[in-house]
């Protein structure tokens, strides 16, 4: 608890954590602090076109970045929690630093247990791109996670990832398309 309260803590002052999710480390902030989801891409060496991922602990944490019909809550609500994630239709002030040159959003409710106390704690969802310079394989250990990153992570919060897994399934909602199987 004492770990996620302070990720928690460096999340609401702007800070980017390392953490374990279903498959890989993620790396995180608030994906409403601008200048947190610009440090976060600096480090990873990704492009704000190509958007973010956002994972959270309850559908409620997703809804005010989507527009759902009551169709597809119902939907997300039997499917989740899952490593699943799904591209949803932003609504219309979701910044362009998380959905890039999208008009969609990915987003998942995580079924990570720690990743999802970590959502809990935080109040809210967190980014969630994989833990990994743009075109190396991603991070699976708290340890990879340190040699990567190293100081420019805030705080690399300690867990596991299944090492049988592999990284989430990424499925167009409106669409039924797999985008990453």
């Amino acid at each position: 608890a004492f770990a996620l309260n302070t990720a928690a803590r460096c999340l609401h002052q702007g800070g980017v954590i390392c953490y374990p999710t279903e498959a890989v480390f993620g790396l995180g902030c608030d994906p409403l602090d601008e200048v947190s989801v610009h440090t976060l891409l600096a480090i990873k060496k990704r492009p704000v076109h190509k958007g973010l991922l956002l994972i959270a602990a309850h559908l409620e944490h997703i809804e005010p970045w989507v527009v759902l019909t009551s169709a597809q809550r119902k939907a997300l609500q039997h499917n989740w929690p899952a490593a699943t994630s799904y591209l949803i239709q932003a609504r219309p002030d979701v910044p362009v630093w998380i959905r890039g040159q999208h008009t969609k959003v990915g987003v998942r409710i995580t079924r990570h247990a720690r990743a999802r106390a970590l959502c809990e704690a935080f109040g809210g969802p967190l980014v969630s791109t994989s833990a990994n310079l743009s075109g190396q394989p991603p991070v699976r250990t708290a340890l990879q996670a340190q040699r990567q990153f190293g100081n420019s992570v805030d705080m690399i919060v300690p867990g596991e990832c299944d090492l049988n897994s592999k990284p989430s399934t990424i499925i167009d909602l409106d669409s039924g398309a797999i985008v990453r199987a």
